[in-house]
C-alpha cells in the first residue's frame, strides 16, 4: 500500500512538473505542410522543439502540438 501511494505521488509530481515546461499551440492551413510549418515557425520563434499531437483535415487542416523546451 505505501508503495503505491509513493508510485502515484511521483507521478503527480512528474506531470506537474512536464505541465510547467509544456505548451500547446495550433495552426490553420490549407495544406499539411503549411500547417506543420506555421507550428515550427512558432516553435522556432520560442526556441523550442514540438511534437504534433494532431492533425484534422477537412476544408482546412487543422494542426495541434506541444513545445518541448
Amino acid at each position: 500500500m505505501k508503495s503505491i501511494k509513493t508510485l502515484v505521488a511521483v507521478a503527480t509530481l512528474f506531470a506537474i512538473s512536464f505541465g510547467a515546461f509544456a505548451q500547446s499551440i495550433s495552426a490553420t492551413a490549407s495544406t499539411l505542410d503549411s500547417a506543420e510549418a506555421k507550428i515550427s515557425a512558432m516553435a522556432e520563434q520560442q526556441g523550442s522543439q514540438y511534437t504534433i499531437t494532431s492533425a484534422r483535415v477537412g476544408d482546412q487542416v487543422h494542426m495541434t502540438a506541444i513545445l518541448n523546451k
